[in-house]
């Protein structure tokens, strides 16, 4: 008798925890906005299809965010890829055109470590910047004049941060570090980190967008990883936009099928994944549903957005000549400030071909030829805009750039090798202080004298202006807690920041 009581106790155990299950399978389901929403279509519901597929509920970030309230709703982050030279462009010191020629002492070296085009130098040349600085702004700021005539004129909108620092020396783990607080690949980048966190207003756009153009070459690879998810549900990535043919791969319709007959298609597909999510609860699946239904609603939305047929002859000319060529930095400057006029929480433009090893006075003012115009433009054209005091501009590199030379010093073929140990990035809006310079450089731009700020610093005091407390924003994988800012002590930076 008593066993009989023990195995019906048992049963209604196994209902209760199926129940339990099942509970938490619907409401695990019913937060797949889309996947029910199709599936749900696919059953019959009487709407138009398109009308339901476009008007969708937005997928939101974590519920807990933001922490508090934020100064800034958005990012466009102007990533010079090879290392500008912070030397020549925003770190001016008198004192070096005094030892020009002469030796780096071993006194300012420091053990530092060098790279493999580095190791094998026997001489360390201190080589001054050839271009001319010049007093910008209300407080007398130097920037060289020469090579940024426009980004001069708004050094009043800016934060020029002199004591930026890394410990990676060469590109791959300084561009990975810098976009994902790690020197290993597969961490989520800052893009994902803020789609995954905050969500998006837009639910026809991606929350992170990235586009590519090219400087004086080509220079070092950018790899997909770079704005990629990581650990992260996929549909967090950052979405390529191209500059020939569809901005997405694949984003038209083949020939014979129509905008109907591919709804019905996702429809169907969306059925089939909620079905396979109800049996295994793989978040992958919801990611695979969400990346569909965005896919469909980006037909609709990224043509309009991507024609700027529309801007004003006036805007188009602040931007350059390069402002209707389509995949130039310019146009891309363009299309970011279009972006985030449409609510695109997160835009990054990789800028290629900053690493001047050699010719550098030749090749770094091609780069800035193609680059300062565009981001000084971008920067007046949010604020006349009233978006700048919402949107966080960044434009900076990986790295900076020695003051010792490479190749022939005595022509104007020399170049400058990578430097870690400081160099400058500039950030404008979004809750960061206006007309400030911040750190300081020993005289001869090689070490750190005052105010250093390491990059996951400035990535803590960004995600602090978008309302975000990074101490308290991972997630787990593999055991550990992950960060963008990784766990060694990185620190929102109050002088840079208004409050």
């Amino acid at each position: 008798m008593n066993g009989m009581k023990t195995q019906m106790m048992q049963e209604q155990l196994r209902g209760a925890s199926t129940q339990d299950v099942m509970r938490r399978m619907f409401l695990g389901r019913s937060t797949s906005l889309l996947g029910t929403a199709a599936f749900a279509k696919l059953l019959g519901g009487e709407a138009s299809q398109a009308h339901a597929a476009s008007s969708l509920p937005n997928i939101q970030g974590l519920p807990e965010l933001p922490h508090f309230v934020p100064k800034a709703k958005r990012v466009i982050y102007l990533f010079m890829a090879g290392g500008p030279s912070h030397i020549d462009l925003f770190d001016y010191k008198p004192e070096l055109q005094k030892i020009d020629g002469q030796p780096l002492p071993d006194s300012v070296r420091k053990g530092q470590r060098l790279t493999t085009m580095t190791s094998g130098q026997k001489n360390f040349t201190c080589v001054a910047p050839r271009f001319k600085f010049e007093r910008c702004g209300e407080r007398g700021t130097w920037i060289n004049t020469e090579l940024l005539p426009h980004l001069s004129t708004v050094v009043d909108d800016l934060a020029i941060i002199r004591s930026m620092h890394t410990e990676a020396i060469n590109h791959d783990p300084a561009i990975t570090y810098i976009n994902t607080g790690s020197q290993q690949h597969g961490r989520p980048s800052f893009g994902s980190w803020v789609s995954y966190g905050l969500g998006s207003p837009n639910n026809n756009l991606p929350a992170y967008v990235v586009m590519i153009s090219v400087g004086w070459a080509a220079g070092q690879a950018l790899y997909t990883r770079l704005w990629g998810s990581g650990c992260l549900p996929s549909r967090h990535q950052g979405v390529q936009f191209r500059s020939v043919g569809d901005p997405v791969l694949y984003l038209s319709d083949p020939d014979g099928l129509d905008r109907d007959i591919r709804r019905k298609m996702l429809d169907g597909i969306a059925a089939l994944n909620t079905k396979k999510f109800a049996r295994t609860e793989d978040p992958e699946i919801e990611a695979r549903i969400a990346q569909y239904e965005m896919a469909f609603r980006m037909q609709m939305s990224v043509p309009g957005l991507m024609d700027t047929s529309d801007e004003p002859e006036s805007i188009l000319e602040m931007y350059g000549p390069d402002a209707k060529k389509k995949g130039s930095f310019a146009s891309n400057c363009i299309l970011a400030r279009r972006l985030a006029e449409r609510d695109v929480p997160f835009v990054q433009l990789f800028h290629r071909g900053w690493d001047q090893h050699g010719t550098l006075p030749k090749d770094l003012k091609k780069n800035t030829d193609s680059a300062d115009q565009p981001a000084a433009a971008l920067i007046k054209d949010l604020k006349q805009r009233g978006m700048l005091e919402d949107t966080v501009v960044i434009f900076g590199g990986e790295f900076g750039r020695t003051i010792y030379g490479q190749g022939d010093l005595t022509k104007d073929t020399y170049g400058r090798d990578h430097h870690g140990r400081c160099f400058t990035t500039v950030v404008a809006g979004g809750g960061f202080k206006t007309g400030i310079d911040y750190g300081e450089t020993d005289d001869h731009c090689y070490n750190i004298v005052k105010d250093p700020v390491h990059i996951n610093d400035l990535n803590a005091s960004v995600l602090h202006c978008l309302g975000i407390d990074h101490e308290h924003f991972s997630v787990k994988h593999q055991g550990l807690d992950l960060r963008l800012t990784g766990v060694e002590g990185a620190k929102v930076i109050p002088g840079l920041l208004m409050y």
